[in-house]
Parts: C-alpha cells; sequence; structure tokens
C-alpha cells in the first residue's frame, strides 16, 4: 500500500528564530531543560522522543495560520540547539510509532471537519481514511492525553 502524504515537523527556520531571539511567539522565555523523562518528551523537531540527557525548551506553538476557534496555541517540546530535523517526510515518524495519536482532519478555511484516534501501526490507514475525503486540506497529530500538537500531514502533490 501506497501513502500520498507528507509529515512535516515544526520547520528550521522558525525554530532558529524563536531560539535565536530567546522567547517564542507568544513572549514566553526560550529556557533551556534537561529531559529526565525516560517515558519520553517527544520533540517537535526532529519527531522523535528526547533521550534522558538531552537538552531541550518547552515553547508555546500556534499550528494553525488561519483564523477561527481552531487556531490553538499550545506548548511543544523541541531541541535546544538546531538539530538535523525531520529527514523522512515520506514516512510515518518511527519515534512516534509507539504513541496513539489524535488525528485532526481540517479543510481549506481551516474548520475541524473530521478526527480519528489511532495506535502508530495503524497511523497510515487513519491518515488515507482522513484524506479520502477531498475536502480535507491537511491533517494535524496530536497527543491523546495531553493534547498537544504533534506534527502536520499534508497530502503530497508530487
Amino acid at each position: 500500500m501506497t501513502f500520498d502524504f507528507r509529515i512535516d515537523a515544526i520547520g528550521s527556520e522558525y525554530l532558529d528564530r524563536i531560539r535565536a531571539s530567546g522567547v517564542d511567539d507568544f513572549g514566553n522565555s526560550v529556557v533551556t531543560l534537561v529531559n529526565e523523562s525516560a517515558n519520553g518528551t517527544p520533540l517537535r523537531c526532529c519527531l522523535r522522543e528526547a533521550e534522558v540527557g538531552e537538552e531541550v525548551v518547552l515553547i508555546a506553538y500556534q499550528p494553525a495560520q488561519l483564523g477561527g476557534p481552531y487556531k490553538e496555541v499550545g506548548p511543544v517540546f523541541i531541541h535546544a540547539k538546531r538539530c538535523d530535523g525531520y529527514e523522512a517526510p515520506g514516512s510515518y515518524p518511527e519515534g512516534f510509532r509507539h504513541r496513539q495519536l489524535l488525528f485532526r482532519a481540517y479543510d481549506i478555511a481551516g474548520t475541524q471537519v473530521d478526527n480519528k484516534i489511532a495506535n502508530g501501526n495503524d497511523a497510515e490507514v487513519a491518515i488515507s481514511d482522513l484524506f479520502a475525503m477531498s475536502h480535507v486540506a491537511d491533517v494535524h497529530a496530536r497527543n491523546v492525553l495531553a493534547g498537544c500538537f504533534m506534527f502536520k500531514v499534508q497530502r503530497d502533490r508530487n
């Protein structure tokens, strides 16, 4: 089975700007923390779990750029220093395969039109089911328990 979508982590240029300025877009100071969690701190820059001892930063992030009630802001972890980012946009992040995620589908106006919860091994099928609806423009993956943004999924138009 082939999948026609692209996984997008938060962009490195955006994150470079946040790190350089020392504040996120919502006025929160960028404070470096040392990850102490063996249970996983999901990094939105490279789409994997932080290892114990890695330096991370918690920032506020707004994944939806269109106005309206779905233009939410929430916390996301990133590396304290620039990393290589997510290097496999044509495939599901193996670093999050163990997670159950909520996939929210949005139309071109930024309105949520559907959603699905899936385990990591079933994620591609859930994403494909959402994109089978022609009015779905993109899908946001979110943490089921905390509700935080994980990554964006777009139709692959190549």
